[in-house]
């Protein structure tokens, strides 16, 4: 923690030294997959400082825990997770303890405690934890939609009691002052692009991955093609009902298979919809894969294991690993 907070203290620096010469300097422009500018915060500047992108997650996170969204979308979560949970056959005890934080009975105010103060020792499954994984949450120095998907992430590890030590987050968009800042708040930055082909190890686990290309999902869904992990999985992320309808069937079949053959494995329950945040979770659902559909899935359909390449695949919508990408480079 010291490191990282010596490392926001240089950018929060940096960024004050660059802020006096900035009107001399040309704008830069903008990242090709950066949000519309609609999505910006008004007057942001090229350089920001990392107490002003702290606090700004902070206003985020008091404007959601205000809203109609946040009780609703709360709802749905508990609902998802009372039955994935059930699935594990956790112990009754201090499962019950921390289900009962999902309720929705608390006042903003109760909720309201300050960064860090989720004891890492509190059980949520029994002796076995559960994690998250948070992929392509974007640019939340600038990008107000981007800092509302993150101000969610932690208002739900703190009421599901998830400790932000067990909470692993990447984006190839991150910049450093980010990554500063992520540390400070205490998530663990990944410095490689997985391309969502990360394990669940056997252990619980949440993936939040808003807005994600199609792709990240069948990454994710290959790494983990088995009925023992796909039940430890719930992914926050694309309405998967919502691809089946927008793709075509035989582009989903070639390009995304493993979306494709878990369709009728999985429960999904829809993100509620209000005009406040309507950019930041449309087309939002919880997923989880009870046991009991996926062992009826036939035979053939777990026997076919091939790694996806995406070779022609046009309009990919992720970014790859360089490392992968170039032949001629060596591990």
């Amino acid at each position: 923690m010291a490191a990282a907070a010596a490392a926001l203290e240089a950018w929060q620096a940096a960024s004050r030294r660059g802020r006096r010469s900035a009107a001399m300097r040309p704008r830069r422009r903008e990242a090709a997959a950066a949000p519309a500018a609609a999505a910006r915060d008004p007057g942001a500047q090229d350089e920001v400082d990392g107490g002003d992108v702290l606090r700004r997650i902070q206003e985020a996170r008091e404007d959601l825990l205000l809203s109609d969204f946040w009780s609703s979308a709360l709802e749905t979560i508990n609902r998802c997770l009372r039955k994935y949970l059930e699935q594990l056959k956790a112990p009754v005890g201090p499962l019950s303890e921390a289900l009962g934080n999902l309720h929705l009975d608390s006042s903003p105010g109760e909720s309201d405690v300050a960064p860090g103060s989720v004891p890492e020792e509190t059980p949520v499954t029994g002796s076995c934890r559960l994690k998250c994984v948070c992929y392509g949450v974007g640019n939340f120095a600038t990008c107000i939609i981007a800092r509302n998907q993150l101000a969610f992430l932690l208002l739900f590890l703190e009421k599901c009691q998830i400790p932000r030590s067990h909470c692993w987050v990447y984006d190839p968009l991150f910049s450093q002052l980010e990554i500063a800042v992520l540390s400070t708040l205490g998530v663990v930055v990944l410095s490689e692009n997985e391309e969502g082909k990360r394990s669940v190890y056997g252990e619980p686990t949440v993936f939040y991955m808003l807005h994600c290309g199609t792709a990240l999902y069948n990454n994710l869904l290959w790494r983990n093609w088995s009925i023992d992990a796909l039940s430890k999985m719930v992914i926050v992320g694309n309405s998967f009902r919502g691809l089946e309808e927008r793709l075509l069937t035989r582009i989903l079949q070639k390009h995304y298979p493993y979306v494709a053959k878990v369709l009728k494995g999985r429960e999904e329950l829809a993100f509620p919809q209000t005009s406040q945040y309507t950019d930041v979770f449309n087309d939002t659902s919880v997923h989880w894969f009870p046991v009991q559909k996926l062992t009826q899935l036939s035979t053939d359909t777990w026997a076919f294991r091939e790694e996806p390449d995406y070779q022609d695949c046009e309009g990919l919508e992720i970014i790859r690993n360089k490392t992968e990408e170039d032949p001629s480079a060596t591990d």
